[in-house]
């Protein structure tokens, strides 16, 4: 029954009561019949919030074909009229959502700090930590003061032992948990508490590789001019960052800090080489790390860290965390002090007074990302809190901006593209039945987390104090790591969320078989309850296919339905897999964004997998969301059409040179313009646009990538 014919039939009903009630007392004969009650008209449905039916066609650049180049065709207008804020280095469809979760955050962390509530409770701990990082005054009186303690703890390091025992102490789980691909930690390991690779009912820590102040290895040791240039920047900024602490003969010390962090790149693994589950999963136990990672007293470090109880710690990048060891004992221990001394104030900075900000700003934001400007303290502020304390704000934020019946849309939307890619295993002409019954097993095992967690986190071990802006973010990045370690030994939550509700993003955690849609994605463009269903499934139905898919893509397709590291395939399924994967990565090579960088089709191809398979299985959960009516056509625009706009639309996105260059050496996804273009792979985006053979998209249909 539709939203109308309900609320008529409501109306009805009250009628009817009405006159049934009169029976008790009919008027008398001389009385005149009264008139009949207006039925109100009905109200009318809500519109989506972008175009009749939602897409933004302001945004279309219809000078532009389709097949020459369907990202500025869906996009075209809104590139040339969109200037990137001068708070961002690029400006996105995910970076615009992003304001507007920021923006709510804010409202509900404000509401926390003004309320004062009991002392203890979560929302107290909200509100503290926010006006404590919102009181410039106090902060900017303090100085350099609340950075003191750690450097007399570094100064007093005599030696090696000592070194061990400072680097254990402040290992830290700030590494990408989501998927432990990460190459940047300022410390010189990261810490990764996640279920074992091998046996999932277990939890298992991993050392990962760090110690890099820039993204990666390849800022260190390229020679392009761009990058030589950076270098530079980068010492003077040491030194200045140095002196701002406090140091004498800064220049000196950077030279050898900057000398100090190329060595540790050249033992780095590369972004593809990190994301290789087959070659990263590798574990030591704990009497094993002398031997294999010689130079670090590994048993200090590990007592230090809490870790000394550990069977065995799992070594993600064996030969850099043995070449970084390496580097504890032949480099100086009075460079490793300045090394750590500066890394301290970098930690440090943002917590700091203005000269502190402004200079860790002026490289980690204009430099190396091209950012113009700083963003205002506010959104840091609400970024900050809302790392500290994420579901505690979390609940705050579904309980008012996710309604029960978005979840349920989206639930159901969840239902039909599982129920897609099921038979979408099914039609593959390449896979052996044996594949195919452990495939279909795998997708009937998945967890689906849709707005929030079923269960929330405790924050009653975290302490936020009034005035401390500096030291509750240390507190905070504490509690987070001793939380990891407390997993340990305990049964495996596999209900953990990796994001909070007020994060614009999406996950699948291929170890607990689980997909996550936190509330913040869960609005225009990706999805609106009131848009057309087929936008609505190209935007968010192809996010959703995406991560589904991600189980099912080069790495995720090597875990099995328990989200152990096992093969499931057949030696000849697994080759036409991987060469299919093969097509797809040469099929991105060749997208030239800089005129001295390519996409590395290698580095994105999980993602580039993800995305092609998940758009297709999203394109048949439309199809069969229609139980056989026909698609409507909408405005002139066929469903179809409709479709691949949605898509389109989510990719959006301008870059500062300086920010693409960044995520081409970084990112495991593609550029917007190349994501939104994966639809040449598809047969129903041809007819959808009436693609000719020899448009610059075009490809004959048996050059076309298909993998699931």
């Amino acid at each position: 029954m539709t939203l109308r014919n309900a609320w008529l039939a409501a109306a009805a009903a009250a009628v009817l009561t009405s006159a049934c009630a009169g029976h008790a007392a009919p008027p008398s004969a001389a009385a005149a019949p009264p008139p009949p009650a207006p039925i109100p008209a009905a109200a009318p449905a809500p519109k989506p919030e972008l175009g009749a039916f939602g897409v933004d066609l302001t945004n279309l650049d219809p000078s532009v074909a389709p097949g020459d180049d369907f990202f500025r065709y869906a996009n075209g207008s809104w590139l040339k009229r969109t200037e990137i804020p001068a708070d961002r280095s690029v400006y996105t469809s995910f970076a615009k959502l992003r304001q507007v979760a920021s923006e709510r955050t804010r409202t509900l962390i404000q509401a926390q700090a003004e309320a004062r509530a009991p002392e203890g409770s979560e929302a107290r701990k909200i509100g503290d930590f926010y006006a404590s990082f919102m009181d410039e005054a106090a902060i900017e009186a303090l100085g350099a003061t609340p950075l003191k303690p750690e450097l007399a703890t570094i100064a007093g390091i005599h030696d090696r032992k000592g070194l061990a025992r400072y680097l254990g102490s402040t290992l830290r789980a700030d590494v990408d948990v989501l998927n432990a691909t990460s190459t940047y930690t300022p410390r010189l390991f990261g810490l990764w508490v996640v279920e074992d690779l091998n046996d999932t009912s277990r939890y298992e820590p991993y050392m990962l590789q760090g110690g890099l102040g820039m993204p990666d290895r390849e800022y260190y040791l390229s020679n392009s001019p761009k990058f030589v240039e950076i270098r530079g920047k980068y010492e003077a900024h040491v030194a200045r960052m140095l002196t701002l602490a406090g140091e004498p003969d800064a220049a000196a010390k950077a030279k050898r800090i900057v000398a100090l962090e190329t060595a540790m790149a050249r033992v780095h693994w590369t972004p593809t080489e990190t994301s290789d589950v087959t070659r990263t999963n590798t574990r030591w136990k704990l009497a094993d790390f002398p031997k294999k990672a010689p130079g670090l007293d590994w048993p200090a470090f590990f007592e230090a860290a809490g870790l000394s109880g550990q069977p065995e710690i799992g070594a993600w990048q064996a030969s850099a965390i043995s070449g970084l060891s390496k580097l504890t004992a032949t480099t100086s221990l009075a460079t490793w002090k300045d090394y750590l001394t500066y890394h301290a104030a970098e930690r440090a900075a943002p917590f700091l007074s203005k000269a502190f900000v402004d200079e860790n700003f002026d490289f980690q934001g204009k430099t190396l990302s091209g950012t113009p400007e700083q963003e205002a303290r506010w959104k840091r502020g609400v970024a900050y809190t809302s790392a500290a304390l994420g579901e505690a704000i979390g609940k705050l934020y579904a309980d008012k901006y996710f309604p029960p019946e978005d979840k349920a849309q989206v639930q159901g939307m969840v239902k039909n593209i599982l129920a897609a890619f099921d038979k979408r295993i099914d039609r593959l002409d390449w896979m052996s039945p044996a594949t195919k019954a452990k495939a279909h097993a795998k997708l009937a095992t998945f967890q689906v987390g849709v707005g929030y967690p079923d269960k929330w986190r405790d924050y009653s071990g975290l302490t936020v104090t009034p005035g401390d802006a500096y030291g509750n973010q240390q507190r905070a990045e504490l509690f987070e790591y001793r939380r990891n370690l407390a997993k340990l030994g305990h049964p495996v939550d596999r209900g953990e969320w990796y994001m909070t509700p007020q994060t614009v993003n999406a996950l699948n955690a291929p170890l607990q078989n689980s997909i996550i849609f936190p509330a913040a994605i869960l609005q225009p463009p990706f999805f609106d309850p009131h848009a057309d269903p087929a936008v609505n499934y190209g935007a968010i139905g192809g996010v959703i296919g995406h991560e589904i898919s991600h189980s099912f893509d080069d790495n995720g397709a090597l875990f099995d339905a328990h989200g152990n590291l096992r093969n499931w395939w057949t030696p000849e399924d697994m080759a036409h897999f991987k060469a299919a994967g093969q097509a797809l990565a040469r099929q991105y090579d060749a997208y030239q964004p800089l005129p001295d960088l390519h996409v590395n089709g290698q580095q994105t191809l999980s993602e580039n997998i993800a995305d092609l398979a998940g758009l297709a299985t999203a394109y048949d959960a439309y199809r069969l969301s229609l139980n056989g009516a026909p698609a409507p056509v909408i405005d002139g625009y066929t469903a179809d059409q409709r479709f691949f706009l949605g898509w389109a639309q989510d990719y959006a996105t301008k870059y500062r040179e300086a920010a693409l260059r960044r995520a081409l050496i970084t990112d495991g996804h593609s550029p917007g313009e190349y994501r939104a273009d994966i639809v040449r792979n598809l047969d129903p985006w041809y007819g959808a646009f009436d693609v000719k053979p020899d448009q610059k998209l075009a490809l004959p249909p048996e050059k076309r990538v298909r993998i699931w």
